[in-house]
């Protein structure tokens, strides 16, 4: 049987959905794209925006278009917040705590029998350069304008002995680099064995060529965290949320720490590992943002010379603090930040990475842009996307580079391989 996944949302939700492809893959289904026709199609779900709940019922019609046999399913962080909602478009609708017994649910429902349809086309699968490996769930956190702990309540690490038998696993299968992922990476706690220790343990237990962590909060940054960063593989990239750069928004939104705590650990991650890049979350349009907090918020991203920002603007959530505040932003006064904030962010990323040029630095090149085109993207391990013409196939190939210029998305470099031109 045919299947298609979709996924929308945080990097957990795409280990997620990683981690289930593997699991239908090794019991006999076919992994399709949504375009090519499938007998089951399943939709993991975000809900953090209203723009987010918005396409995953769009792309629920469309399956149900494309198909009308088909089962169609919804799973994940909409379907745990508001079944309900989802009932008309979807055949079966599984929250999050059953998401991880999905196979064996169709498995059942479908009749199909997993020791006779056992087979394993993960090797074939495999083509690819970076698995998303979840070490964590859920959040106790109360941030006034976040949906996660009421779609993900129940806190839990998983075995570091788990986790190191995956990246195991997905080094054999030919992947290049990891990417811890969890709703809180940081909190990662097994035992004694904190997010820390955890690194330290995969950096010597495994064979993993990269090793990249995703979004952490100031409070968990440590310099023993850091300190790893001298074995080369562990990507240099940190992604430190801030949200607003307006200490008076940031306490209306209830997050843990101050601008001042925020730009401390800034300094000492810049401080202990040359050639970082600092990417961060901000929010613009949050309830009662004035002007002067906008314009505190843009000066304080300015400053800090982030690699890159991820921009989005408020979007009120049912059953959340701020959904309720008063001094709701309009919607034009949001978009006009959101498109300052955008060009900001634009121009952060070129200015980050017009350091490096002339410089060499080693690039895990992921494919070709187009096929047959000879041209490949790739990433450094700082984050900076890199693009290369060759007459070498590179893809989930990790060669030095040496960076010559600006690219619309990124910056072209020449491959030292002996083939490129």
């Amino acid at each position: 049987m045919k299947v298609a996944f979709y996924t929308l949302g945080c990097k957990l939700n795409q280990a997620e959905t990683e981690s289930l492809a593997s699991r239908f893959s090794e019991a006999g289904f076919q992994l399709v794209s949504a375009g090519d026709g499938a007998d089951i199609y399943i939709a993991n779900t975000c809900t953090v925006t209203h723009v987010a709940d918005r396409k995953s019922r769009h792309w629920l019609r469309l399956a149900r278009r494309r198909n009308p046999r088909a089962l169609i399913i919804a799973t994940g962080c909409y379907a745990q917040r508001d079944r309900q909602e989802l009932v008309p478009l979807a055949d079966l609708i599984v929250d999050n705590k059953e998401k991880g017994n999905l196979l064996a649910l169709i498995q059942t429902l479908r009749g199909r029998d997993e020791s006779e349809t056992k087979q394993s086309r993960m090797l074939a699968a495999a083509v690819r350069t970076r698995s998303l490996i979840k070490i964590q769930d859920g959040c106790h956190s109360s941030c006034a304008y976040c949906i996660v702990p009421k779609v993900r309540p129940n806190e839990y690490s998983l075995p570091a002995s788990l986790i190191i038998d995956e990246v195991k696993q997905k080094v054999a299968l030919g992947y290049k680099e990891a990417v811890l992922t969890g709703t809180k990476v940081g909190s990662y706690q097994d035992d004694d064995t904190n997010l820390g220790a955890l690194v330290k343990r995969i950096l010597t237990s495994t064979s993993i060529e990269r090793l990249r962590l995703s979004s952490l909060q100031p409070s968990e940054i440590s310099p023993e965290l850091l300190a790893l960063c001298q074995d080369e593989r562990l990507c240099r990239h940190f992604h430190l949320a801030l949200q607003s750069g307006s200490e008076s928004v940031l306490q209306r939104m209830k997050r843990s720490y101050s601008l001042y705590q925020y730009q401390r650990t800034v300094h000492l991650i810049r401080k202990m590992i040359p050639k970082v890049a600092i990417t961060t979350d901000v929010m613009v349009g949050f309830p009662g943002e004035s002007d002067e907090e906008f314009e505190q918020s843009y000066s304080f991203c300015l400053q800090a010379g982030f690699a890159n920002i991820h921009v989005f603007p408020f979007s009120p959530r049912p059953d959340t603090a701020a959904a309720a505040m008063t001094g709701q932003v309009a919607d034009k006064i949001k978009q006009e930040r959101n498109q300052r904030m955008l060009e900001l962010a634009q121009s952060s990323r070129r200015r980050f990475s017009e350091q490096f040029l002339g410089q060499t630095m080693p690039v895990l090149w992921e494919k070709e842009t187009e096929p047959g085109s000879g041209t490949y993207s790739g990433l450094t391990s700082n984050y900076i996307r890199i693009f290369a013409r060759s007459h070498k196939d590179l893809s989930n190939e990790i060669t030095p580079a040496r960076l010559l210029g600006l690219h619309t998305h990124g910056i072209w470099a020449e491959v030292h391989d002996g083939n490129s031109s």
